[in-house]
């Protein structure tokens, strides 16, 4: 698997020494990383305005004007699927951590098989999270967890993607099929639905659990049914 990696730590030394084992942690567990350093939580806030698809953040807790903690916060204001984890040399920050749904505290100096335990568990919890979609529209990248999604469809080169925001995005319906999962059935040749935000089926509609109605080509019936049987 492939994984993004941010670490954000003042101190050089020690963010060279987290991205050297981070890559050891990778090499070992036959992962792809990418891994962006940067020294101040304020540097890595203005690089994710523009860049906010990573999987995982290694976070110092002590740092400048911004700490760990109040960079986390703002983090979570708009992305509750990156894994945080923060590292830090005392352990009177752990409760705050909960706020802000941290996966672990690493206490320096850290263990090379303590970071390899946590980033273990940080790539199951992203599995159980399930993948994150990236998309960019409008100047800006819109990421979203496939669970989300209830259902997309298109109209002419555009596909609209409904979850907890609606937007539309320039491809098609069957290139948004390929990244998706068997969760996702294809209605016709305008709609891919969420089988599992379906509360009831008739010969004409489908209707889902917020009682958004989807219409029902002829004959399609069977095979929405057939589809939702072998789901389960």
């Amino acid at each position: 698997m492939n994984y993004k990696i941010a670490i954000c730590d003042d101190l050089d030394a020690d963010r060279q020494y987290i991205s050297d084992l981070a890559t050891q942690w990778a090499a070992s567990a036959g992962h792809t990383i990418q891994i962006h350093l940067f020294s101040s939580a304020e540097e890595f806030l203005f690089h994710y305005a523009g860049e906010n698809d990573y999987d995982i953040l290694l976070l110092d807790i002590e740092m400048g004007d911004m700490d760990g903690v109040t960079m986390a916060k703002k983090l979570r204001q708009d992305n509750d699927t990156v894994q945080i984890v923060f590292i830090t040399g005392y352990s009177d920050y752990i409760s705050e951590g909960y706020e802000v749904a941290a996966l672990h505290y690493l206490l320096k100096p850290i263990r090379t098989e303590k970071l390899f335990s946590v980033l273990d568990r940080a790539v199951v919890k992203l599995a159980k999270n399930e993948k994150v979609l990236n998309f960019r529209t409008g100047g800006e990248m819109i990421r979203i967890p496939v669970y989300q999604i209830r259902y997309a469809d298109v109209f002419r080169n555009y596909v609209t993607i409904h979850a907890s925001d609606n937007f539309t995005v320039k491809m098609t319906l069957g290139e948004l099929e390929k990244e998706l999962d068997d969760r996702f059935y294809r209605v016709g040749r305008s709609v891919l639905v969420n089988l599992t935000q379906i509360s009831r089926v008739t010969k004409t509609e489908i209707k889902l659990n917020d009682s958004v109605s989807v219409p029902l080509p002829r004959g399609a019936y069977e095979g929405v049914n057939r589809a939702i049987i072998n789901m389960r």
